[in-house]
Formats: structure tokens, sequence, C-alpha cells
């Protein structure tokens, strides 16, 4: 299950978890937390649903399909957080990939600024997998982060807010596109190539929607990241361009998980 916010334009979001859930070969259903006019180029409206709305729809989908592994993504509210960490821990969803969404690729806010600490103490303490950008990583320990090092260290710190695992994405550093595994004993590296595109749109959305499939199909945590990453990549290696801005990923390349053996 996704628990994240709409994207009009198609690549992010719960539209972009539930194509990554169907690519990866598990069944995807959603819980809406806001309404968004967005397109490739800016947010231009945004609407959240009330909360008892939230709290109704994780209910729907536990109570009946049941959820084997779920991922948060824009919470945009310190309420929000509140009552989605409450249904969590009331449903004992174990497996919870949280995607620590702050700022649209366009540059938008999506977070409150009241919003960090509730996300903070209520929610990362619960999540088996936190997949922080460098951006959000920087907000979460309060510096500047340059080196490997400087990642690695981000990633302990981080570690002690609560996750049982970090992913600090790399994406926004320069060269390889690199991203760094810590789960409080040992760091783990995933390297890909750096592609020219501008059609990055949705791949933070992506990238923990697919570990959160990867979880749900029962893969380790190593191994979900793992196939994440190659999905991720290759989604960005095949996109086209589509809108002005920054267009999205391919999430349709791999139809079946069979494709990334």
């Amino acid at each position: 299950m996704t628990i994240a916010g709409s994207d009009s334009g198609g690549g992010a979001g719960i539209q972009a978890d539930l194509k990554t859930f169907l690519a990866l070969g598990v069944y995807g259903a959603s819980t809406l937390t806001a309404i968004t006019a967005q397109n490739t180029v800016g947010v231009t409206a945004v609407h959240e649903v009330p909360t008892d709305v939230i709290a109704a729809q994780i209910d729907a989908v536990v109570s009946d399909i049941g959820v084997d592994a779920a991922k948060t993504g824009m919470l945009s509210s310190a309420g929000i957080i509140s009552v989605v960490a409450e249904r969590v821990r009331h449903w004992r969803i174990d497996k919870l990939v949280v995607d620590p969404v702050m700022v649209a690729k366009s540059g938008d806010r999506l977070l409150r600024e009241d919003a960090v600490q509730a996300l903070v103490h209520e929610l990362l303490p619960l999540s088996l997998v936190l997949t922080p950008n460098v951006p959000e990583a920087e907000v979460l320990v309060g510096r500047h982060l340059e080196t490997d090092a400087d990642m690695r260290e981000a990633a302990r710190e981080i570690l002690d807010l609560g996750p049982r695992s970090v992913v600090m994405k790399g994406g926004h550093r320069e060269g390889d596109a690199t991203d760094l595994l810590f789960d409080g004993r040992s760091f783990q590296v995933y390297d890909s190539p750096r592609f020219e595109t501008p059609n990055t749109h949705g791949t933070g959305c992506t990238f923990s929607a697919a570990i959160a499939a990867g979880l749900a199909r029962g893969l380790s945590v190593q191994d979900a990241v793992g196939e994440a990453k190659r999905y991720v990549s290759e989604a960005i290696r095949k996109s086209v361009p589509l809108g002005a801005g920054h267009g999205p990923v391919a999430h349709d390349w791999a139809l079946s998980r069979q494709a990334l053996a």
C-alpha cells in the first residue's frame, strides 16, 4: 500500500507508486493524503485530505485486503503524519518504507516546517527503511553534506532517530548515482551510471515504492534496495521526453519482475 499524495501529471506520488507496484509484480492499494495540481514544471495547488478520511482509507484496505508492506510519500502536515503513524501502529504494519518527501523536483515545498519534527518523532521510529535524498538528509541532521564521509556519518545520525535502516540516496551528488544503505551494522553501496536526462520526476517515489514491492514479496532489505536501484536506473535510462520540465521516468519498462533477472 502507498500512503501518499497524488500527482495529476502521473509522474510521481500515488500514480508513480501504483505503476511501480504493477511493474514489480505486486498488487497495489492506496491511501490518498493530498490532491496536488502539478505537471513537469511545478505544483500549482495542494488540497489536503481530512485526517479522518486518511485513517478510514488505511483501515478499509488493511481490514479487508491486508498489507504485506507499505510506503509513505507526501505527508504535508503534522496532523497527517500523526494519524498515519497511529494507524501504522494500530495495524502493526512492520514493513514500512518512509520516503521523507519535503520538496518537489520543481523546488516546491511539500512538507510544512512544523511537520518535520512530527516526521522525526512519530514516523521515523516506525520505519524499516528510510530513503532520504541529500537535501532531506541535510534537514534531518542540520548541516550541509558533501563528502562520502559526511554521508556515512549522517547515516549513523539518522539511524539514531529510529529507523531500522537508512538509504542515503546520491542522485543530488556529482559523479555516479551512488546510494548507501546502513543498517546499524554495515554499509552497502549501490552504484549506477548517471544518465544525463531531465526525466527524473518521481524518482524518489518510484524508488521507495520499488523497495516496498520487494519487501512485500519477501526480499531482504538489502535485496529489495538492490532490485529497486536496478529498476529505477533503467526507468531513467529508458525515459522519453514528456512536458516542458522534469519529465517522468519509464515505469513500464519492466512489466514483471522477471525482466530484472
